[in-house]
């Protein structure tokens, strides 16, 4: 396939899905406020797992290990890598879906709304990666998938935060949470978790982007198509 036919195969499709948004405006809030199933999941998983699980001394990851032993089993681990998989692709089909939200405001809007909504998706991307390769498997994969995961999608939050319009407190949630995520799983690759314990660490660096997700989506439900945006102020 040539370049040009290449550019032609991707606007034909970005057409496709804009004009499926145009008509099912709803559907991309839904799926990512969706993604409050990811922490349904996570209560399901950890209520049997052994010993008793802990949010401060126990990572996510532990709730998909699929190894079992005296010191750490998690019986429905399963459950929970699809909890995984099901959060990358809500993270890639909402991004994909809400880009096109800020598609027709051009400019440096639109190209934030589109570099933005790439890395939430390539963080989508990450997040299967983490769920197809639990923990205790392939490692480096893992740990890669996890990267993608938190670093790329919030980097794309606070890029996004940074340039579209949004209310004044979503726009300080957004860069001060991406910022602070970040830095969070910065300290957690570097097993530096000043006395909160791993589990905390990561809890800091993973939870505010799913958070994220639900609240976005309830705000572009709300404000559209009935209303506009709210202006942010300057």
């Amino acid at each position: 396939m040539t370049s040009m036919s290449m550019r032609s195969a991707w606007h034909s499709g970005a057409e496709r899905v804009g004009a499926f948004h145009n008509r099912h405006p709803r559907v991309g809030p839904v799926i990512f406020t969706a993604s409050a199933v990811y922490f349904f999941a996570q209560i399901a998983v950890a209520w049997v797992f052994t010993p008793s699980y802990s949010l401060v001394g126990n990572t996510i990851s532990d709730l998909g290990n699929t190894a079992c032993s005296s010191s750490l089993c998690s019986p429905r681990h399963v459950w929970m890598n699809v909890a995984f998989i099901y959060l990358g692709a809500v993270m890639i089909v909402g991004s994909t879906l809400l880009y096109h939200e800020f598609r027709k405001k051009g400019g440096t809007e639109q190209n934030a709304a589109f570099v933005g909504f790439l890395l939430m998706a390539l963080g989508g991307v990450g997040t299967i990666i983490v769920g197809t390769f639990p923990e205790n498997t392939v490692s480096f994969m893992h740990i890669t998938g996890a990267g993608m995961a938190i670093g790329g999608g919030n980097l794309g939050i606070f890029i996004l935060g940074a340039v579209i319009t949004v209310p004044e407190s979503m726009r300080r949630y957004m860069l001060l949470f991406s910022t602070t995520s970040i830095t969070a799983i910065i300290l957690f690759a570097s097993h530096r978790y000043f006395g909160i314990g791993e589990g905390s660490m990561e809890r800091i660096a993973a939870y505010p982007e799913t958070l994220w997700l639900i609240t976005f989506g309830l705000f572009i439900w709300r404000f559209h198509p009935e209303e506009p945006f709210p202006i942010r102020r300057k």
